[in-house]
């Protein structure tokens, strides 16, 4: 598990025995990358693997060295930072190991392995304390100097970073944030052809822009702590850079493209972790000002140094030279995090174009196939039964696909914005950089048109007939999950990613300019969200508001990491731990929030849905006491040779029947249209039947009649009995929206403007199942 940390080399024979009580959480640490210090001149290192066991406190080590000049003997010195601390130095004298093997040094390939017992002079476990060997992506190096004994001149220095096996990045949740938004994927595919409107896809926008959210906080030009940036890089696939070897297929085709035009392209295979500044994590080596590095040159990693043809000894490979005459190193921000994943600097931007290209391509045989097979089935028996159906789907596929274009092309904008607009600061291939204009309008154009078309001025004027129903549905990414009268928040949004982009791209060398620009950014959002309040239900308001809040308090804590602040290590450690949890808060919420829209959770029986139910099975009670009672009363009333009496008892009777309803929810039922013609004459209503219906009510109207013939006599009724009145079908559909906008739903010819239900409408409809039921009126006999 340790060795996919970095490219460390498998140990011979004693380390065979390392892995396996690695694996088994065995305190341990090891080297993960080794790399010069000063240029190799005298001594010549190949490999350089060391692991620490404070069991048996021993050491067992794998080197391969050779000196290029006879009889040199060597002192070596050891010097130790961890988090910034330098816990100890020890010098070591090399004629005491290995029975003097190393004095003098060999002048030949020199291939060693062993496990050693350190003496009880070398006391490594009193100063590295237990969290050493169990706190994720530890931060120490080790730095092995060689000075010659007659001159005291240093011949040769090694740095190897040191890890103990643990790290935030982890196939597992990789796998586990892909197999999420593909659930999420499915399920936007599937309610968005039930039902155009569904919140499934803008919840899949919502969990695709905080994956690339979290990603993207990566890419700043901060001094992360290496827990952070290794936990932003299980997102990076959301970005479209996903982990591949510098010699990887894609990485040489596009290393072939770039020397053709106009790059002379050095390839390396060094780890990343190696080239890192040594003033950045994991290092922390700020006190060593005769090491820091010169600005780096994107597009090479390594400088190779072999030595004479007679020597026949290959020096380089997996040990790069980082001095601070270097022009190989990384420095914060996009240049390191594409590295840690086998991506060269420059490369970064050809590999989204790519990458781009294959989601393109996937998109559009899955929406070509999906229209096949609705043509192949309208062939079938089956499909010939269901033409009509059929015929409808063949007609709205085309604003079905239309849409789904437009989701893709908005999945794509935040990678292919900020490493288009890093690509333009680097003086590279003419090639990169026209297909990074190329994609960029592609994009840009996509998003850009939808809302033009959205928010044109024409739009906020009333619809006198003609709809676009595919229009309409096309524009449903941007404005699903929105009210209607919020539709400009569209242009916000985007508004608000460009700027994030734009500081991403461009801002690789202003660390904390980009931080407080993307704070003030998110706060801006933040206020909009409150005081606009644009979505359709407050579910989805307070879901927005949530995950800007998590935003807001992430970016703030970022500013931790600017190198003028000059934070000690395990502070920012501490705070790359916070917005860690912070992130994976917001990306649990968001998984349930995907079965939520799934519909999954409607299978689980909760307390609250019992309620629900209880409720609409006492509406039901109350309605069918309520038909009784009528029915009731009509007997009554037709009884004439009953006396007063049974009148009375039977009423009084038929009104236990009914479930007292409190009058607080009562309203005033509309007044009585006036007959067309004249009515008959009405007989005239008990004044038992009148003290019973009275009876039901806290408040009785005043029933005096007006005239000597009674007209109708009404009855206050609860809230939720209410009437409407009745509306002519109306000639065009969209007359029900003010403000002359466009629906937000596939419109089918001669549907009138009654039959339009907003998303928050329906919901508010959904909530009782007899709030549309109608109540027949009473005439009085």
């Amino acid at each position: 598990m340790f060795f996919s940390v970095a490219r460390s080399r498998l140990f011979i024979a004693s380390l065979l025995a390392f892995t396996h009580v690695a694996n088994a959480h065995v305190n341990t640490l090891f080297t993960s990358s080794v790399s010069y210090c000063s240029p190799p001149e005298s001594i010549l290192i190949q490999q350089f693997d060391i692991a620490y066991y404070p069991q048996n406190r021993s050491i067992a080590y794998n080197v391969s060295l050779a000196s290029v000049r006879p009889h040199l003997n060597v002192s070596a010195n050891l010097f130790v930072n961890v988090y910034g601390m330098r816990p100890f130095n020890i010098s070591l004298d090399l004629c005491t190991l290995l029975h003097g093997a190393f004095c003098p040094l060999p002048t030949y390939n020199f291939t060693g392995f062993d496990q050693i017992i350190l003496p009880d002079s070398i006391d490594i476990a009193s100063s590295l304390p237990g969290v050493a060997y169990k706190i994720p992506d530890l931060e120490a190096f080790v730095q092995l100097t060689f000075t010659e004994s007659s001159t005291s001149k240093t011949v040769a220095c090694i740095q190897a970073t040191v890890s103990n096996g643990w790290s935030t990045r982890q196939k597992a949740v990789e796998w586990s944030t892909g197999a999420i938004a593909l659930l999420a994927l499915v399920s936007a595919i599937w309610w968005s052809y039930v039902r155009p409107d569904a919140l499934a896809p803008v919840r899949l926008m919502d969990l695709m822009y905080l994956f690339q959210t979290i990603a993207s906080s990566g890419l700043l030009a901060l001094n992360y702590p290496s827990v952070y940036r290794a936990y932003t890089l299980n997102f990076a696939w959301s970005l479209g850079l996903f982990a591949q070897s510098p010699s990887s297929s894609i990485q040489n085709t596009i290393n072939n493209m770039r020397s053709h035009t106009g790059v002379a392209v050095t390839g390396d295979g060094s780890s990343a972790v190696s080239l890192v500044n040594r003033k950045l994590s994991p290092y922390n080596n700020i006190a060593q000002v005769n090491q820091l590095m010169s600005p780096i040159l994107f597009g090479t990693n390594s400088t190779g140094h072999t030595v004479s043809p007679q020597s026949n000894i290959f020096v380089g490979g997996n040990v790069a030279t980082v001095t601070k005459e270097s022009d190989n190193v990384l420095e914060a921000g996009i240049a390191i995090y594409t590295n840690y994943i086998g991506i060269a600097t420059a490369n970064a931007f050809m590999t989204i174009f790519f990458t781009s290209l294959i989601l393109f391509a996937i998109a559009l045989a899955i929406l070509g196939l999906g229209y096949i097979f609705i043509l192949a089935i309208g062939r079938t028996p089956w499909g010939q039964q269901r033409q009509a159906t059929l015929g409808r789907a063949r007609a709205g596929y085309p604003a079905f696909a239309r849409a789904w274009g437009l989701r893709v092309a908005l999945v794509c904008v935040i990678p292919v914005f900020i490493f288009t607009f890093f690509q333009w600061t680097l003086n590279d291939s003419w090639a990169s950089v026209l297909l990074s204009v190329i994609l960029w309008l592609i994009i840009l154009v996509s998003i850009i048109a939808p809302i033009i078309f959205l928010l044109r001025p024409t739009l906020f004027t009333r619809w006198t007939g003609d709809l676009d129903p595919a229009a309409s549905t096309t524009l449903l990414p941007l404005v699903a999950a929105l009210r209607p009268q919020r539709f400009y928040y569209v242009l916000a949004t985007f508004i608000a990613i460009l700027v994030k982009t734009l500081v991403a791209g461009f801002g690789q060398a202003h660390g904390m300019v980009q931080t407080i620009i993307l704070l003030i950014t998110e706060i801006v959002l933040f206020a909009t969200l409150l005081v606009f309040r644009p979505f359709c239900t407050r579910g989805a308001d307070i879901l927005a508001v949530i995950l800007s809040i998590f935003r807001v308090v992430c970016t703030g804590l970022m500013i931790a990491f600017s190198e003028s602040l000059h934070l000690d290590a395990i502070p920012r450690v501490v705070v790359g731990i916070v917005i860690a949890v912070i992130y994976s808060v917001a990306v649990v919420l968001m998984f349930f929030n995907v079965l939520v829209n799934l519909g999954l959770l409607q299978l689980v029986p909760t307390p609250w849905r019992r309620r629900k139910e209880l409720s609409v099975s006492t509406d039901a009670t109350v309605l069918s006491s309520g038909r009784s009672l009528d029915d009731e009363e009509k007997k009554i009333a037709g009884s004439g040779k009953r006396s007063g009496s049974d009148l009375s008892e039977k009423s009084s009777h038929v009104s236990q029947k009914i479930t007292p309803v409190p009058s607080s929810i009562f309203r005033e039922r509309p007044g009585n249209p006036e007959p067309s013609h004249t009515p008959d004459t009405p007989s005239p209503i008990s004044p038992a039947t009148t003290a019973t219906r009275l009876s039901q009510f806290s408040d009785p109207p005043d029933l005096t009649p007006t005239t000597a013939t009674m007209s109708t006599l009404g009855e206050q009724l609860p809230r939720r009995w209410s009437f409407q009145h009745s509306r002519p079908p109306s000639a065009s559909a969209a007359s029900h929206y003010s403000g002359g906008l466009s629906p937000r739903w596939p419109v089918t010819p001669g549907t009138t403007e009654s039959e339009y239900v907003t998303p928050r409408e329906s919901w508010r409809r959904s909530s009782s199942a007899f709030e549309h039921q109608t109540i027949p009126e009473h005439a009085a006999s």
